[in-house]
């Protein structure tokens, strides 16, 4: 019973401080939208065929002797008469490369359909888009929408790729599928189709204490389990149920996106390094983005693409202090409130 006192004690500090925070954030934030408008987003381009010579440049410069920058330099000079003329013969397909850097909330979807627009406003038949993902999942409804704006690279029909360099589990896996063709570093970390929900219940602390908790609501399933109040047997069958329906439909999406895979023996939340995933067709190649993107430099132009918000101080203060209240209480307050999770 004290090991319950002190755990009631210390989630009654937690949601102080996060509350406290939160008011702060608002403060902060509201200020500077009286001061000054946040500016609109605009596209950063970054041809990285540019980016690839300039590195070979810089090192071969800093190896040759004078002689051999000579031979360079003639031989810099016979190639550019030769892709001068192979430009005006063809123009050559364009690689677009995108990042998705994936929280608990799928916060950058906020660029990413941005960025897919651009991209698809422009794209040919002969082009392709990568998109470097790093996700571990988080919000089912998050995650959802931004698995349906990859659809739309799908659905426009030209070749997607993504590539894994350290984790797309759960949330993150389902949007991998959406890609014709999904590559994934050696120790990547891929799989985790489960879902998950958790939250404490302190209800036998609160009535020892005398205290009552009352809670009100139209419709007999509002409300399945409580963090305050007296849970039911019928509330947790009603929450587990609900957890098997949403696993139930990430399934359903994983197999109609990659019909390649064995749902029954991958869907058990469980995950699996590159290595390993490539034998459960949960992945196409084993291979670094890195290597992915630098085997096509001689024959395409590789063009990144970043949808990027300028920010005001006030909003970077916000947003510093919202991803560290995310990072340090995230989990435990959208779980309070009943969030489900990709896991």
């Amino acid at each position: 019973m004290e090991y319950l006192a002190e755990y009631g004690l210390f989630l009654a500090k937690v949601v102080t401080f996060v509350v406290a925070l939160l008011i702060i954030i608002v403060a902060v934030a509201a200020m500077g939208e009286k001061s000054k408008k946040i500016s609109k987003g605009h596209l950063e381009i970054k041809k990285l065929n540019e980016h690839f010579q300039h590195l070979k440049d810089d090192l071969q410069h800093a190896t040759l002797d004078k002689e051999g920058l000579k031979q360079l330099a003639k031989e810099k000079k016979k190639a550019d008469k030769e892709k001068k003329k192979d430009k005006e013969k063809e123009i050559k397909p364009r690689l677009y490369v995108l990042d998705f850097h994936g929280d608990m909330k799928a916060s950058a979807v906020k660029s990413l359909r941005e960025e897919i627009t651009a991209v698809l406003s422009v794209i040919t038949d002969k082009d392709e888009v990568l998109l470097k993902l790093e996700s571990a999942g988080g919000m089912v409804h998050a995650y959802g929408l931004a698995a349906s704006q990859l659809q739309r690279i799908r659905d426009r029909g030209v070749k997607f790729t993504i590539a894994v360099d350290k984790v797309a589990a759960s949330g993150g896996y389902m949007m991998a599928c959406t890609a014709n063709q999904i590559v994934a570093a050696p120790f990547a970390i891929i799989g985790s189709i489960g879902v998950m929900a958790q939250l404490p219940n302190i209800n036998k602390l609160l009535k020892k204490h005398d205290v009552d908790i009352e809670l009100h609501t139209a419709g007999e399933f509002k409300r399945t389990l409580t963090v305050l109040g007296e849970n039911t047997e019928k509330g947790r069958d009603k929450f587990k149920q609900d957890i098997q329906d949403t696993h139930e439909l990430f399934k359903d999406f994983i197999k109609e996106e990659r019909e390649q895979v064995n749902i029954e023996e991958i869907a058990t939340g469980e995950i699996w390094y590159g290595r390993q995933a490539i034998a459960k067709n949960l992945i196409d190649q084993v291979m670094t983005s890195d290597e992915y993107i630098y085997s096509k430099v001689d024959s395409v132009d590789i063009i990144q693409v970043s949808y990027e918000v300028k920010k005001g101080m006030a909003s970077k203060l916000g947003l510093a202090a919202e991803t560290t209240l995310d990072n340090a209480f995230g989990k435990i307050w959208e779980r309070l409130s009943q969030g489900r999770y990709f896991s």
